[in-house]
């Protein structure tokens, strides 16, 4: 009888393996793969893997220097890819891609996500966007469009500041509103409704 059990346990322990082995051939590995693969590690074999990551690309080296508080500017590498990607040299035939300078500012905000550092990149690509809408005065609607909600994004950033730190930043954003007339598709009148929205006039004068 416990010989038959025992038999019957074996045989489901068996099936219980196939199907786990199975599982992770088909599927896509998942974190808690990567985690479990990880205990197997010791300290040294640890910071090899992260040299290894730091090494690999300039977007980790990036995430790490965030994530570690390492450097004099962390948020350099982070504007660089932003200025790159929504205002290139178009004299190069250099590609603009919104989603690669948006996902700049969503690396930061995993790496680290400081207020301040969310509010500085958004206006940062803000910034760097109209500065290449006025000097090749590109006609694109979908680039118009994610300036706009950046814009948008700028503010809710900034009004999540203490008021002690938010003045510069508001400067920047209150300059940017009187560029929008220079960039067509009715800028100056999209930045001024975002603005008096959020009662931006009264939190000056806080």
């Amino acid at each position: 009888m416990y010989l038959e059990r025992a038999k019957k346990l074996a045989h489901k322990t068996n099936i219980e393996r196939f199907v786990a082995v199975a599982r992770s051939k088909n599927a896509s590995p998942t974190w808690s793969d990567v985690r479990a693969a990880l205990l197997h590690f010791d300290r040294a074999g640890l910071l090899g893997l992260v040299q290894d990551l730091h090494t690999a690309s300039k977007d980790n080296q990036a995430f790490l220097h965030a994530r570690l508080g390492l450097g004099h500017d962390q948020l350099q590498p982070f504007k660089a890819s932003i200025s790159n990607w929504i205002c290139p040299d178009v004299m190069k035939n250099q590609p603009i891609s919104i989603s690669k300078a948006k996902k700049a500012i969503a690396d930061y905000k995993k790496a680290i996500g400081r207020p301040d550092g969310m509010a500085e990149l958004s206006i940062f690509y803000c910034e760097e966007a109209f500065g290449f809408l006025e000097s090749c005065s590109m006609e694109d609607e979908s680039y118009f469009v994610a300036l706009i909600r950046m814009y948008e994004r700028s503010l809710k950033f900034v009004l999540s500041l203490p008021p002690a730190e938010r003045a510069t930043y508001l400067e920047r954003l209150d300059k940017l509103r009187s560029r929008g007339r220079h960039v067509g598709w009715g800028g100056q009148d999209e930045l001024n409704s975002l603005w008096y929205a959020a009662s931006l006039d009264e939190h000056q004068s806080e």
